[in-house]
């Protein structure tokens, strides 16, 4: 708990408006975009600089106080809950683009810029910065860092840790550490800014990231081809990978996520196809005409029953934008929406689909799938309401059988949204008892009396499977 001693040194860090105890502020920040999930904090801190991050964390160290850094909260995993109480840092007023390096393209900036303002800035300097997940209009460069974001590029371009070469960050006693830099080759020792990147702000807080940037590709072509037969569009997936044709974006959605998605965006989708690919290539004009062509031919190959190329460019935004309003369109059905992303690979996505379908069945319950194809990375998406305590239990328990399911076929818990409060308990599912050994230990190298977002990632207890295996 904090008491007027501590609270009066952190208002001489930040000035006395940018820390708030008042309940506005602290249920504010009881939450973040993660159903069902809420505690309140004992305080709120904005800082403005990595020496204020520091000094922040010298106060709470000494007096072993929880900190959660956050940026919007966007996550789907409970990672900025303060579910230990303490206090929430807020990265906001940390927004800045501080360097673009043309020379060795790179950019280097604070960690709570928003990572649309950081793609459009690039872009409007002719580069790329490809990691695009579907809340980057909210949510932070700071965040994708925590949570190795991914997006609907992952697959060509790879996800956020792709592309972080260099980190400053402050460890829970207030050190400030520098990994990385502009280098593309540096093997110093552990590579501290890979641990860093998808630690969920448990190991140490990022104030300033060095990102690889790219030359953006020279010419897009989107295209939309819809099946009767989901494992006709699970063929054409692996089918594409082994013509060696790696797409931009190869994106799946089944039938009810096409129906709703459809209500919403007005596409004039047909509604009664089982799945829909949405594909989408990039690079030399001559070899995104000749890979859509054979994408086309393969689609026609498995059957599909229509296959439409985008006209434009405007067009083809619209698809994708589609895209990434699936989970808005869902979040419309039901006051309660809990979304997934159990992953496996490409080769088994008809059947983790299936499978998905079977267990809503059993459990009576409502699951849209849609996802990352071309990775493998699904998300389930239940809509429910978190006001019937029957029905939110008879999800949980669908969602503990998809994650048994997605192990069994070769996948893991998680592709993106990271482990957080809620897939805790799964854990160990997929590293096993001698992973989270290690993990426990690089917990406690870095921050050893567990102030830095206390239960995330390391479940009091691990969840029994129970689930009968599948022949």
């Amino acid at each position: 708990m904090l008491n007027s001693e501590i609270t009066a040194k952190l208002r001489a860090i930040v000035g006395g408006t940018r820390f708030r105890d008042d309940k506005e502020a602290l249920v504010a920040h009881s939450y973040d975009g993660t159903p069902m999930l809420q505690s309140l904090p004992d305080g709120v801190i904005y800082p403005a600089s990595t020496e204020e991050v520091s000094a922040i964390m010298k106060v709470l160290h000494e007096y072993k106080i929880p900190l959660v850094s956050r940026g919007s909260g966007s996550n789907l995993c409970g990672g900025t809950v303060p579910a230990h109480g303490g206090v929430v840092m807020v990265m906001h007023r940390m927004n800045r683009i501080l360097e673009v390096d043309l020379e060795n393209l790179t950019a280097t900036v604070q960690p709570g810029l928003i990572t649309a303002e950081l793609i459009a800035h690039i872009e409007g300097l002719g580069l790329f910065y490809p990691p695009d997940p579907s809340s980057m209009k909210i949510s932070t460069i700071g965040g994708n860092i925590a949570e190795c974001s991914g997006g609907l590029r992952g697959l060509k371009y790879g996800t956020t840790k792709d592309y972080v070469i260099g980190l400053e960050a402050v460890l829970a006693n207030g050190s400030i550490i520098r990994t990385g830099g502009k280098l593309m080759k540096d093997v110093a020792g552990y590579d501290l800014t890979k641990l860093l990147v998808g630690s969920e702000g448990t190991l140490a807080i990022i104030t300033e990231a060095t990102l690889k940037l790219i030359p953006p590709p020279r010419a897009k072509k989107t295209m939309l081809a819809m099946y009767r037969d989901l494992y006709g569009a699970a063929r054409t997936v692996s089918r594409i990978i082994e013509a060696r044709i790696i797409p931009a974006t190869l994106e799946f959605m089944d039938n009810p996520t096409i129906r709703v998605v459809d209500d919403f965006a007005k596409l004039g989708l047909p509604l009664d196809m089982e799945a829909i690919l949405l594909i989408e290539q990039d690079g030399d004009p001559e070899t995104v005409e000749r890979d859509i062509e054979l994408i086309r031919e393969i689609c026609a190959m498995e059957s599909a029953d229509r296959i439409d190329v985008a006209e434009s460019r405007e067009e083809a935004e619209k698809l994708l934008t589609a895209r990434r309003s699936a989970f808005t369109a869902l979040a419309r059905l039901r006051p309660t929406t809990i979304l997934e992303d159990a992953t496996v690979p490409r080769s088994r996505i008809a059947d983790m689909v299936l499978r998905i379908n079977e267990i809503a069945k059993k459990y009576n319950v409502t699951i849209a799938t849609f996802g990352h194809a071309g990775d493998g990375n699904l998300h389930p998406t239940a809509t429910t309401d978190a006001r019937d305590a029957e029905e939110i239990h008879r999800v949980e328990l669908a969602f503990a059988e998809i994650f048994e399911a997605s192990i069994e076929l070769g996948g893991t818990i998680t592709g993106e949204h990271g482990v957080g409060i809620v897939k805790a308990p799964y854990l160990e599912w997929k590293v096993g008892a001698p992973g989270m050994e290690v993990m426990r230990g690089i917990k406690a190298a870095f921050d050893p009396h567990n102030l830095l977002n206390p239960g995330k990632i390391f479940a009091k207890e691990t969840k029994k499977r129970v689930v009968l295996q599948h022949g």
